[in-house]
């Protein structure tokens, strides 16, 4: 009977067994789900600062794949960026437009390109940011002064070589007179990766060039050139040091941390030409040149890591 007391004690006995099995299975299940990153919210984020320590906020992030995993590290520069406005260009509708703004958007979207192809990314910057932290002695007013340009474009060597990118490309554009118009792809032909350097600028020429021009852009073709032919004048410095700093091999008193993997900059077109402008200011051309990038990294790395599986072509 129910109320028997042996059985009511048996009956304790049991249900007491049964709570502690539950108990043991359900602490073993949440430290198996905790251990492998399951539900339990261990999970590693998408995206993470690099060394927040050393980095403006919203600066040098690392963003893992979205599809597969090649096991392969990009890195994207935005150019310019905070305080650093880039050069200063106009529409064909009169807009004034700054490359700072147009060079980010291409920067992610050719990141979310890539993510989705199985890259891990870093990017310089994620938002209208300097990308080391800024002194004093950076700053003139609201811009920076050449050596405070000298110390953001350094970090972004530094931020790619501390997330062990194994390909760089800088994303710029150009300026000059209204007359002045294509796109140029830069690199350095002194570092001991220079053959390598040279084959990512050749790819990234090519693809961004070739994805313009399909849409009936007719952008002339500047090519491929050694950045002592495009390094920076902002001092005598520079001048002397003869290369792009985001590229360029490392120089005493001058340069201590230069980018330790294969890079390449492109300049796909002249903000100042209003014609070029209004195409790095819109959206589809924003979205073009990224995908022209995005072609080209997945080409200069070719079969994914372990898949067996071939590049793509993309030219008949």
């Amino acid at each position: 009977m129910r109320n028997d007391p042996v059985y009511r004690r048996r009956r304790l006995v049991v249900l007491t067994a049964a709570l502690m099995l539950a108990l043991v299975a359900w602490a073993a299940a949440g430290g198996s789900a905790r251990r492998q990153g399951g539900a339990t919210g261990g999970q590693a984020p998408a995206e993470s600062a690099v060394d927040p320590a050393l980095f403006a906020r919203s600066a040098c992030m690392a963003f893992r794949p979205t599809h597969g995993d090649r096991g392969q590290t990009v890195f994207l520069d935005a150019g310019h960026g905070g305080p650093d406005p880039g050069s200063v260009g106009h529409t064909e509708r009169g807009r004034t437009i700054y490359e700072a703004d147009l060079t980010l958007p291409v920067e992610l979207d050719t990141m979310r390109l890539l993510r989705a192809d199985g890259f891990r990314v870093v990017v310089s910057r994620t938002a209208n940011t300097s990308v080391t932290k800024l002194t004093r002695a950076d700053l003139d007013g609201t811009l920076l002064t050449p050596l405070g340009v000298h110390a953001d474009v350094a970090a972004r060597a530094v931020c790619a070589n501390r997330g062990h990118a194994q390909a760089l490309v800088g994303i710029y554009f150009d300026a000059g007179a209204p007359n002045n118009a294509g796109s140029v792809t830069g690199w350095d032909a002194v570092r001991r990766f220079a053959a390598s350097n040279h084959r990512l600028a050749t790819l990234v020429q090519d693809d961004v060039l070739h994805a313009m021009n399909a849409r009936g852009w007719d952008i002339p073709d500047e090519g491929v050139q050694t950045d002592n032919e495009l390094g920076s004048s902002l001092s005598a410095r520079a001048i002397s040091y003869g290369h792009l700093l985001l590229l360029g091999p490392a120089k005493r008193g001058f340069f201590s941390t230069p980018s330790q993997m294969p890079g390449a900059l492109i300049e796909p077109l002249f903000i100042t030409d209003p014609f070029e402008g209004s195409i790095a200011a819109s959206t589809t051309g924003q979205h073009v040149i990224a995908a022209g990038l995005a072609r080209a990294v997945e080409q200069y790395f070719g079969r994914r890591a372990g898949t067996g599986q071939p590049p793509v072509h993309r030219r008949a």
